[in-house]
Formats: C-alpha cells, structure tokens, sequence
C-alpha cells in the first residue's frame, strides 16, 4: 500500500489530512514540521507522496521542504496547501500540485489517487474517478465547495467595502496624503492579517466537524461533540482578543477552559502550579484539549458523581528547562480503559507531537491521569 507523507504543525488540520490520506486508500506517515519529515525520508524508502502545507515554524517552510524532497528523492509525488500564499508554476517544484485550504475531501481523494494509483478501496461513495492525466480543475464542484465559494466571495467583498469605508473616513477626518499613505498599508497589513486568520479558522471548523461526525454514534452525538469543541475554540479566542492575540496566563487558559464545567461554590477543579504567560498557539491547543478532559470526565469520569474532583498541577524542571502537568481525577467510578482510539484521544496525543514533548493517559481505575511533558521553548512567550 502506497505511503503518503503528511506535514502540518496545527494537530487538527494533520489529523484532517490524515483522514483524507486513509480515504484515499493510503498509509498515512506524520510529521509536525520539515525538519522531522526529513528525518523521516532519510530513515526510510517508502515514501510515495509529500503532502505538505507551506506556512509552517521551523528552519524551512514547506515550499523549501518540497524543493529539498525533489531534489533529493525525485521519484516522490508533492502537493502543496496553504491557507494564506499561493506559489506559482515557477516558485513550485516540477510536477507539484498546489491546493488552497480549506481542503475538499472528495476533491483530494480523487487527486491523491490520480498521482499515485488507487490504493486499499476505502475511497467515498460515489466519488468520481479520474485518469492521472486529468485535471482537477475540470471536475464539477459539489454542493459543498459551492458554498465555501460563495462564502469566499463574501468575505472578499466585506474587506473591500472595509477599505472604501476606511480611505471614506481618513478624507473626513482631514487626513494629509502622505498619512493616508501610510494608513492604507497599516490597512493592508491587517486586512491581510485578517483574512488569514480567518481562512485558518475556517479550516480548523471545517475538520474539527469532519472529526467530531466521523466516529460519532448518531447525528445528535456528532452534534453535541461539535458544538462542545467549537465553543471551546470560541473561549480560546476570546482570551487571546483581550490581550491582543500575543500570549496568555497559563492559570487563566486553564481556569477559563474549566469553568464552565465546575460546579456552582463546589470548586471541583483544583490549581497548584506556577503561573507563566504561553503562546497563542499553546492557549488554543491546552482550551481544546481541556475540553476534551472536561467532557469525559463530566460523562464517565470523576465529575459523573457528586463526590469526584480533578486535580491539575504543573511544575517547571529549570534544569532541564521543561514544562510537566497532570490532571488526575479522583473520587469518581472505577476506570476502564476505552475499546477504541476516539478523535478526543488522538488529539489530545497530538498535541504532545505539536509542541515537541509527549502525552502519556492512564487508565488507572481509581482514576484516569493525562501527563503532558513539554520543552518550556515550546510553550512559553517570549518575554
């Protein structure tokens, strides 16, 4: 079975393409960043496409990555995605596909086995198939993209009256041109900055909805798993939008995405840990791993009667410069370990892989334990 290598840093966007890869009947290989996917094309031979998103932290981004793969590996297949740039036939290696995110998945199922052959058929019901020959662009768009097109449009024609509306609003206020000058940059830049930020957040919808219905029992779990999991991402944002999207106190993150699920005067969340301010990217992956704890714990664990507690601590290791914490329940029903790797688990695991370190669950059956170990560079802001 064909191997495909996936490169993607954020853990629910690598877990999204790691679906559309095991759709597509292939075997999915991971990394966080382009340096772990060379460590990972030197160790084996194996690999039959890279499928790698540009934007992403480390010494290379994925467009250098994909020109390093061709280079050295020439026999492996590319695609490229990206929410924010698009390289053009010149910038990209030979052969190489490029695709804007958010992803189509029956889209890139069919695009996958068109540049590598059709491999374990686990492919969707009724996807049409194409010859390799073919091109993408001439496929009829499904319902879906048709509404994604139709909100891209929206949004384009929202931020171009922003900008009428701005350069309105300098002339009335007697702005000279040389400030308006300046001022339509300053525009430019956020403008920019915003429509990234809210591609990136449309995609991080889009698979936070294809996870949650994917393994779910019934239409009304799926629901409820989804809703949970977006008003966690809500309440992450939120905390970032009062300091100004640059980094956060870790008691606050903590607190904040527990809140909700404490009781009334009862405080059955329990604090012990040193306060330090982490990245953007720390708070949202902690807020949406903490509501994952928090809804287990609340249906099966400790918080499921009326004497169970949860008790989060942390503690930093200054010699080895690492961040360690847990979360142990305790007072709740005996643990039994799940029969099944839930989209709750893998991402919970992935967010270890993301920020460098590993996760470690117990299931001990006076209590369940998740262990997070983190380098600090990992998680905390830059002073």
């Amino acid at each position: 079975m064909p191997n495909v290598l996936v490169v993607e840093d954020e853990m629910v966007l690598r877990m999204r393409a790691v679906d559309i890869v095991e759709d597509a009947g292939f075997t999915p290989v991971e990394a966080v960043n382009a340096d772990e996917a060379l460590a990972i094309l030197e160790s084996r031979s194996d690999i039959d496409l890279l499928f790698t998103d540009i934007q992403m932290p480390g010494s290379m981004d994925g467009l250098k990555l994909a020109h390093a793969v061709h280079d050295r590996w020439p026999a492996i297949k590319i695609i490229l995605v990206s929410g924010q740039v698009k390289p053009s036939d010149a910038e990209r290696p030979a052969d190489s596909r490029f695709f804007g995110k958010p992803l189509g998945v029956g889209q890139m199922v069919i695009e996958l086995q068109a540049m590598v052959g059709v491999g374990a058929l686990r492919i969707l019901p009724q996807a049409p198939m194409i010859q390799p020959a073919a091109s993408i662009d001439a496929l009829p768009r499904s319902a879906h993209e048709v509404e994604l097109s139709a909100e891209n449009d929206s949004l384009r024609v929202l931020l171009e009256q922003a900008g009428i509306d701005a350069k309105v609003l300098l002339k009335q206020a007697g702005i000279d041109a040389k400030e308006r000058e300046a001022a339509d940059k300053l525009q430019k830049l956020i403008l920019g900055e915003l429509h990234h930020r809210i591609k990136n957040t449309l995609a991080t919808v889009s698979a936070i909805a294809s996870q949650s219905f994917r393994a779910a029992t019934s239409i009304e779990h799926g629901q409820q798993a989804m809703e949970g999991r977006l008003v966690a991402l809500g309440r992450a944002h939120d905390l970032l939008m009062q300091i100004s999207w640059s980094n956060a106190s870790l008691t606050h993150t903590l607190s904040g995405a527990t809140e909700p699920y404490d009781s009334l005067g009862a405080r059955r969340f329990h604090f012990n840990g040193p306060d330090i301010r982490i990245t953007s990217g720390a708070v949202i992956a902690l807020a949406m791993t903490l509501n994952e704890l928090c809804t287990n714990t609340t249906k099966f664990g400790a918080l499921s009667t009326a004497a169970g507690r949860v008790e989060i601590s942390w503690t930093i290791d200054d010699a080895k410069q690492r961040l360690r914490l847990s979360w142990t329940e305790k007072g709740g029903p005996a643990v039994q370990r799940p029969t099944r790797r839930s989209f709750g688990t893998r991402m919970m695991e992935s967010l270890g892989q993301q920020l460098n370190g590993h996760v470690q669950l117990t299931y001990d059956p006076s209590g369940f334990v998740y262990f997070l170990d983190v380098p600090l560079n990992s998680i905390i802001a830059a002073t």
